[in-house]
């Protein structure tokens, strides 16, 4: 439609030209290497001659018009064919075409087969003036013709690249899918389809949600809304009806791909099935748990046993209570790091020094919880590092219990916490408490205990200060030393 409208505009212009110049004939010639074709005419049937034979080809390396009163007297056209045979050209007058780039391409020139003075003033300007219009014409079809191409090349490359995704999602074993930027489901691979056993369209638009268990539509949605609102990545584990009619878990993940506005055009997402993996890992929870609570269970039989033996020795029963003590301590931290339940998971982070120490001071605090004050940066722990470190703050505790900061009832005790260096610097310093004085020997057990625990087990160093105001440690331990990660 486009071509032929253009078509029609290089007629008009043409007719115009011979109208105006008084020729029985105008063309619009494109000259090529052999030959000159005439996109438009009037006057004449003529379509193409040789280029041999061509005016143009002169008259549009010409920067104005180039004129031609009388063939036969002009050298360049005498013997030429157009002026000796048909249609016994005698004047010419052509206009040069020039492309936007500065390339000659041909003219618009009118005919007469009378030889004539030549063109008036107004007829040159006129004849220049329309073949800047034909030329801005050509410009414009050509500018179409290219602007089509294009378009056809891009469908053919997105119909192969769309071919190509097609057959490599549906190559892969998960189950792929697509929707438009608003969410809309447009696309599943042959995958879903074989696992749900839904018929072909049933899930498009949202009639996907209606695949999940009825327990997980609620929260996918949730999930799924907020990752079209905000472009973040879509990730959540939820059941999926298979076509047996039992539900699969399966992981369920989509990235959006944006345009160079940073636009999103699109979302691709993938369903993998891992219900084996998840029966598996919630079977290895529930034996983990339970060899946990059997573990707690021992340290308490191990505590009564202690407390039991100390009742026949009473002079063993300052030492039984200690031990008990201990085993008691670690107990709290074994409980604290051990797998859990959802409902058995303590409110910390299981990972965290300051929830770990939390559970451990639970016993020597106020109701206020202003007894131990616990600082600073936290830490990742393992269940590696838990059992020296109860030990060695429960020892800390107890002895600020019997004989430093805690033996008041205004005595406070402050941890603090600094990483540095790959290093984690930890003091303890009591405040309020009874006046003491250094001791002349510092090899008891308990001394020996977090010296154990500190130095041997956690690769630290650990020093002392004994202030009047109370005991001051400082312990400097490998942060390598609290995890394994």
């Amino acid at each position: 439609m486009a071509g032929a409208r253009a078509k029609g505009q290089l007629d008009d212009l043409v007719s115009f030209a011979a109208e105006l110049c008084g020729a029985p004939v105008a063309l619009l010639s494109l000259v090529e290497e052999e030959y000159q074709r005439f996109l438009a005419r009037a006057g004449t049937d003529l379509e193409q001659t040789p280029r041999s034979m061509s005016f143009c080809a002169h008259a549009m390396h010409y920067h104005d018009v180039m004129e031609v009163p009388d063939a036969r007297e002009d050298p360049r056209f005498v013997d030429n064919a157009l002026v000796t045979g048909e249609p016994y050209v005698r004047f010419y007058a052509g206009a040069p075409l020039v492309s936007t780039e500065g390339v000659p391409l041909g003219a618009l020139c009118v005919l007469a087969p009378d030889p004539r003075e030549g063109l008036t003033r107004f007829q040159r300007d006129g004849l220049t003036i329309l073949a800047k219009a034909a030329m801005g014409r050509l410009d414009d079809r050509r500018t179409a013709r290219e602007q089509a191409s294009a378009e056809a090349e891009a469908r053919r490359t997105l119909e192969a690249s769309d071919l190509k995704f097609r057959t490599l999602a549906d190559t892969m074993p998960q189950m792929v899918w697509a929707t438009q930027p608003d969410g809309f489901h447009d696309y599943y691979n042959a995958r879903w389809y074989e696992f749900t056993g839904a018929p072909a369209g049933t899930t498009d638009g949202e009639g996907w949600n209606g695949m999940f268990h009825p327990e997980d539509q609620d929260r996918a949605w949730t999930i799924w809304r907020h990752s079209l609102a905000t472009g973040e990545p879509y990730n959540i584990e939820y059941r999926l009806r298979h076509f047996d009619g039992t539900y699969r878990w399966v992981l369920g993940r989509a990235l959006p791909v944006r345009d160079e506005s940073g636009s999103i055009t699109r979302w691709f997402g993938t369903c993998t099935d891992i219900h084996e993996q998840k029966l598996a890992y919630e079977e290895r929870e529930v034996i983990s748990q339970e060899l946990s609570h059997r573990i707690k269970n021992i340290f308490a039989v191990i505590a009564g046993l202690i407390a039991f033996a100390a009742r026949g020795k009473p002079e063993f029963a300052g030492v039984a209570t200690d031990l008990r003590h201990r085993i008691t301590a670690l107990g709290r931290a074994h409980d604290f790091v051990r797998p859990h339940s959802a409902n058995s998971r303590p409110a910390a982070a299981q990972n965290s020094l300051h929830g770990l120490l939390h559970e451990l001071f639970e016993p020597y605090q106020r109701v206020d919880g202003l007894r131990l004050i616990v600082t600073g940066d936290d830490v990742t722990i393992d269940d590696r590092s838990a059992t020296p470190l109860a030990l060695l703050f429960h020892e800390l505790a107890t002895n600020a219990t019997k004989y430093g900061g805690l033996s008041t009832e205004l005595g406070i005790v402050r941890v603090a916490i600094a990483v540095q260096d790959g290093s984690v610097m930890l003091r303890w310093s009591e405040e309020n408490g009874p006046i003491i004085t250094e001791p002349t020997t510092i090899s008891g057990f308990g001394t020996q205990l977090i010296e154990m625990s500190a130095v041997r087990q956690l690769g630290g160093t650990v020093t002392r200060a004994w202030n009047s105001d109370g005991l001051i440690v400082d312990m400097t331990i490998p942060t390598a030393a609290f995890s394994r990660g």
